[in-house]
């Protein structure tokens, strides 16, 4: 059974989805049946059927944020995955030295979890190459490489780019780029995921997922300027940030990974794209708060940011930074039942599938051995 056709039979799971996302029904329907957005409690997020648990980070404790659970979790078809991703990372040349840490991340049950709608691990696996490349940025050139001097960033960045979107050069300079793209695995990474996606996307939508990524290089290059300037950037031109650099690149690929695509005139409508964009920060957000246990207590993030400019606790910080969470995922309850109303069947699909990724993204960040205490096979081998 397809997601689309669980969201008119749904489980328990569904329920929500079905609230959220239920158009008209029923002989002589003259309006759309649009569910009024729970607002949460002034006193915080409030708990409810699409909460999740308050999770313990260290000396804070994340509270229940709204957000769905996974539709589906299918552990042989994630290990499938998984273990085919580290395997393509391993051919890439990515996290050498580190490859059996990123088997425990569990990348591949990532992408099982947020595309339930997708039974196929061969499809499964695209998704899984492009979102791997994109966190490779992060993990080889900003945290964990031979050189993460953010000055270098920029440079980085630019090569990735015209790799992306592939750069047109005279035949005797293209030679000399091609000898960087082969010395550098995260070129190589970015160049062999999106050969993957144009095998199964339409290129309409590779082209949409090139633009997420520029989108995400803006954000990665704003992020580099704080860390070589050493400024502390405001609450809200962080927010902006995360506006730019979110999960917009893997939830792009919700309908090539489905088998189907969102017609362009409603992929392009601004009140698709502020629903799509809400829903991927506050993704992301999500991501700040499961993530604060394993980074530098000085990192830029969310709560530490909102306790620097507010004075307040990192406790207070992070209740802050969740009802923030919330309040962009009230709204996007609100939006995709009205988009869903009027909107192609695509469109309803796609917004399912938003709702699914969110989901599904949570329950990974909530158990994935990433974000959770628990040692590396390279950091139980040391001791």
């Amino acid at each position: 059974m397809s997601l689309f056709d669980r969201i008119s039979q749904p489980g328990p799971e569904w329920r929500r989805i079905e609230h959220a996302l239920s158009g008209p029904t029923g002989l002589g329907t003259s309006a759309a049946r649009v569910p009024r957005a729970r607002r949460p409690p002034e006193d915080g997020p409030e708990e409810s059927d699409g909460s999740s648990p308050g999770a313990a980070r260290g000396s804070v404790r994340v509270p229940p944020l709204h957000c769905p659970d996974a539709v589906r979790d299918d552990p042989a078809l994630g290990e499938e995955v998984n273990n085919r991703l580290v395997d393509w990372a391993e051919e890439m040349g990515l996290f050498q030295g580190r490859l059996e840490r990123l088997r425990s991340h569990q990348f591949g049950r990532l992408f099982m979890l947020a595309h339930p709608d997708c039974d196929d691990p061969d499809r499964l696996l695209v998704a899984a190459r492009c979102g791997l490349a994109e966190w490779a940025v992060d993990d080889h050139w900003v945290d964990e490489g031979e050189d993460t001097t953010p000055e270098l960033l920029g440079h980085r960045l630019a090569l990735t780019h015209a790799v992306v979107d592939p750069v047109r050069l005279p035949a005797r300079y293209l030679a000399q780029f091609e000898q960087v793209v082969q010395q550098e695995p995260v070129l190589r990474a970015f160049r062999s995921c999106l050969d993957h996606l144009a095998g199964i996307a339409s290129p309409t939508q590779v082209a949409r997922l090139r633009h997420e990524l520029a989108v995400m290089f803006v954000g990665y290059s704003q992020e580099a300027h704080w860390r070589s300037s050493g400024r502390t950037p405001a609450v809200w031109e962080y927010l902006l940030h995360r506006y730019e650099n979110a999960f917009f690149p893997c939830m792009v690929l919700i309908d090539p990974i489905g088998g189907y695509e969102l017609p362009a005139h409603e992929f392009a409508d601004a009140r698709v794209r502020r629903t799509y964009l809400y829903a991927a920060t506050a993704n992301v957000l999500l991501n700040d708060l499961y993530s604060m246990s394993k980074e530098d207590p000085t990192d830029t993030n969310l709560p530490n940011l909102i306790a620097a400019e507010e004075h307040c606790s990192l406790q207070e910080a992070v209740d802050r930074a969740a009802q923030i969470h919330d309040e962009l995922m009230y709204t996007i309850e609100a939006e995709a039942a009205l988009l869903s109303a009027a909107g192609s069947p695509q469109l309803r699909r796609f917004l399912a599938g938003l709702w699914a990724w969110m989901g599904g993204s949570k329950e990974w960040h909530a158990t994935s051995a990433r974000y959770n205490d628990s040692p590396s096979p390279e950091e139980k081998d040391a001791t």
